[in-house]
């Protein structure tokens, strides 16, 4: 059994943004040369995510909207954690949204269902964060 462990660095321009990362992470499998295993993506950030979907805009500002009502960003002073940062919310959208995924390998690809493709979730930009890309297989 081989293992590839591969890190990305996403710097986001904005607060808040969904990133289709499928072809970063087909591109460490690619140069892992596991053919046949899991492929673990995780977010290092906890506020960020790593989650599977579909790429169609519409259904990436449904999420902005429906996570902005769930967890909105202001009033700052809504939330306790804001008395030391100004991040609570993209605490709260991550914990929904999910830390990782994994996607089985199948002969050099990602194994995926119709539409779906694995997206990075910002939710306090403006700086580096890690995603991690752990496979292990044959």
């Amino acid at each position: 059994m081989k293992n590839f462990r591969k890190e990305f660095i996403f710097n986001v321009p904005s607060r808040r943004a969904f990133m289709n990362i499928t072809p970063d992470v087909q591109a460490a499998l690619d140069e892992s040369g596991i053919v046949e295993g899991m492929l673990l993506c995780n977010a290092m950030h906890i506020s960020a995510s790593v989650f599977i979907n579909d790429d169609e805009s519409g259904l990436h500002q449904d999420f902005e909207t429906w996570l902005e009502r769930l967890a909105p960003e202001k009033p700052y002073s809504q939330y306790m954690h804001n008395s030391y940062e100004d991040n609570a919310d993209a605490h709260l959208k991550r914990t929904i949204m999910g830390r990782e995924v994994v996607v089985a390998v199948t002969k050099g690809k990602l194994d995926f269902g119709p539409w779906e493709q694995i997206f990075y979730g910002e939710f306090d930009g403006l700086r580096p964060k890690r995603v991690l890309v752990k496979i292990i297989g044959e």
